[in-house]
């Protein structure tokens, strides 16, 4: 189907200095988790982003020294002739699809703690390290001299970027690094010429992109990475000023907004296109070319991007990993297989865990080259064979797409009226909509295969699923919420589990409101927790949040998310309570032991709600494998079980697990393949 005229503008060619884009689509620089250690696995993921459609491909950031090693996180790295064949590697497959290849040229700073390279950082003054592991150094102030090195080391690593191949090269002047610290009077308060008013903090990072661009002139276009305040109008650090002595210097600007949390922002939070304003504000200011991201996940929001003048190419990161055909299908009128981000951040939190990215929507990603899966290709079915699943959550849906799409007859059977699972319970907590495209983009997809056949408010025992004769039988059936509080803290149920006032997550989730005065226990430590608080809030309940950890929500760190969800449960009036495991409840009171002293402690409390762990719903399945002999003599071929009613997790791990029984069934595990550096 050709795509719809109105997106034309979408799939114009644009000048970047000496190259040209072949469309509007520009996958900006983002971490990825796999950097210089794993080249093969990086060069596969974007090497499939240009594949789908992306006219420019970029690298994460890309270290250009030793002083800038930001392990245990997986940057690229641009040092030396290694480093060219690694990223070489990334720049071919890029370049094998038609696309523009981008390099990001980085140094940390005092963000930077080094601990691999042991070697010490420069920035503007001497800083304490900033980093999340919060090492107790600091770095160099820098002199003169240092300045001049650090220039030599862009200069250096711009030449290398042209012996790998790349198209773009970016000077890297946000994000809290060195060049940004230097253009913040915050950070910068030096008495010299790189110091002081504007034109002067401006001074390194002009010489810099001098510097690159008369490296690359005419072979590669210079692009910068630039910040700007989230209200235009508002710029304490002088960004705006600062702005107006480069404005026509580089052939591209990438443009962000100065607070990593509206910029990184998860939809629990942060809507799509929500910096825009502020970047509309720049348009009068530069006649060059202009990206920037806002999690764009609609063609008519890229659209009104373009057209409107705000900016000439659609920047995007978290988008491109959801489905990195996303141009592609576009192109190909083909909207409706658009798989949207869900915002999530899961996608950040394994980068940030120092592990390669991955992503709830997309479970090939990252998996390119070393399973060799394709986000839009599987292999056909192995034989003429029928395959039943049971339960329709993440899991259960994703595996009957994906088996769909490799030509299986498909029967999936859900015990409720509607499909979903969790899904659907947990989207329907305060932020968290956007998870519902999760169940929504499957369903889509299943709606058209005809070789698949859906049952709601079917609840199968072992002698229904007999008589369905399926070869092969996969169990979805998901998990259910324990409130006894057996979890990470303790391993047994706390006194006054069974009173009539513990309410369990799973009659929150299905639509239970608590009453008056509300404890929540959280032993979860990601969304839920905070969710339910905020929830029970809204009701117009006391809340008090308490957890067995130093602070709550813990593992929503790693997702970008703790700060905002901080301030949304300050603003509800919640009650924090940290570093206290649950002990019992009886006659109003929580009776609570802090973690670290044994000390025992009390909160009056109506209604306790404990969230600590989940119980696999798996009675199915061990019914039969108790009959699996009966079975397997009545044509059954294979029987599994997945997702949550195998090992409960988050709903990344569920539609990964989905996704990966429907790639092997009929054939052996996908080989994993080990990544190694070149040399």
């Amino acid at each position: 189907m050709p795509r719809d005229s109105r997106y034309d503008p979408l799939f114009e060619p644009i000048q970047l200095g000496p190259v040209t884009a072949p469309n509007r689509f520009y996958q900006v620089p983002h971490c990825s988790g796999m950097g210089y250690q794993r080249p093969q696995m990086m060069a596969a993921m974007r090497g499939v982003k240009a594949e789908g459609g992306w006219g420019v491909v970029c690298t994460e950031y890309c270290s250009i020294h030793a002083s800038s090693d930001d392990s245990p996180y997986q940057s690229a790295s641009l040092r030396d002739a290694d480093d060219i064949s690694n990223l070489r590697l990334m720049t071919d497959a890029v370049h094998a699809e038609g696309a523009l290849a981008g390099v990001e040229l980085w140094y940390g700073g005092f963000t930077t703690p080094n601990l691999y390279s042991r070697e010490v950082s420069m920035d503007v003054a001497s800083l304490a390290n900033e980093s999340t592991q919060g090492v107790p150094v600091q770095s160099q102030a820098m002199t003169l001299d240092d300045i001049q090195a650090f220039r030599q080391m862009h200069r250096d690593a711009a030449k290398r970027a042209l012996d790998a191949g790349f198209d773009i090269v970016y000077v890297y002047g946000n994000h809290g690094y060195l060049l940004h610290n230097f253009l913040n009077p915050y950070f910068n308060q030096r008495d010299d010429e790189y110091g002081g008013v504007a034109e002067n903090r401006v001074r390194l990072l002009r010489e810099v992109i001098e510097d690159v661009s008369e490296i690359v002139s005419g072979r590669a276009a210079v692009a910068v990475r630039y910040s700007i305040p989230p209200q235009f109008d508002i710029d304490p650090q002088g960004l705006i000023e600062c702005f107006g002595y480069l404005a026509e210097l580089p052939d591209l600007w990438d443009i962000t907004v100065n607070d990593y949390h509206l910029e990184m922002g998860s939809s629990r939070f942060i809507k799509e296109a929500a910096n825009q304003e502020a970047i509309a504000g720049l348009r009068a200011l530069t006649g060059k070319p202009i990206v920037s991201v806002g999690r764009f996940t609609s063609p008519d929001t890229m659209l009104s991007q373009i057209v409107s003048g705000t900016q000439d190419m659609i920047g995007a990161a978290r988008p491109s990993i959801a489905d990195p055909f996303l141009p592609r299908k576009i192109e190909q009128g083909r909207l409706e297989d658009i798989r949207e981000c869900i915002g999530c951040n899961v996608c950040y939190a394994h980068n940030s865990l120092g592990v390669p990215i991955r992503c709830t929507q997309n479970p090939t990603m990252g998996e390119e080259w070393r399973r060799g899966w394709h986000p839009e290709r599987t292999e056909a079915r192995h034989a003429d064979q029928s395959v039943l699943v049971v339960g329709s959550g993440p899991a259960g849906l994703e595996a009957a797409c994906a088996l769909g799409q490799r030509g299986y007859r498909v029967i999936l059977a859900e015990a409720e009226q509607e499909l979903g699972g969790r899904i659907n319970r947990e989207s329907r907590l305060p932020g968290l909509a956007e998870y519902a495209r999760v169940r929504d983009w499957r369903l889509g997809q299943l709606q058209r295969m005809v070789n698949v056949d859906i049952y709601p408010d079917n609840r199968l025992d072992v002698d229904a699923i007999a008589e369905l004769a399926c070869e092969h039988v996969i169990i979805a059936t998901g998990a259910s919420w324990r409130s006894d509080g057996v979890g990470r803290w303790r391993n047994s149920a706390f006194a006054g589990c069974d009173s009539d006032q513990v309410i369990g997550v799973e009659q929150i989730l299905r639509g239970k409101l608590p009453e008056g005065r509300v404890v929540i226990y959280d032993d979860d430590h990601y969304y839920l927790g905070s969710a339910i608080a905020l929830l029970a809030s809204a009701s117009g309940c006391q809340v008090a949040l308490v957890s067995p950890s130093d602070s709550l929500a813990e593992w929503s760190h790693n997702t970008e998310e703790h700060r905002p969800v901080m301030r949304a449960l300050i603003e509800a009036g919640v009650e924090f309570v940290t570093a206290k495991g649950l002990v019992g409840f009886d006659l109003g009171k929580v009776q609570l032991e802090c973690v670290y002293s044994g000390q025992s402690s009390q909160l009056a409390a109506d209604q306790l709600i404990p969230i600590s762990s989940r119980v696999a719903d798996d009675a199915l399945w061990i019914a039969l494998d108790q009959h699996r002999s009966e079975l397997l003599q009545h044509g059954l071929v294979s029987l599994q079980r997945i997702g949550d009613c195998r090992a409960p997790g988050i709903i990344a791990a569920a539609v990964y697990a989905g996704h990966k029984a429907a790639r092997e069934l009929g054939s052996r595990q996908s080989e994993v393949k080990r990544d190694r550096v070149l040399t």
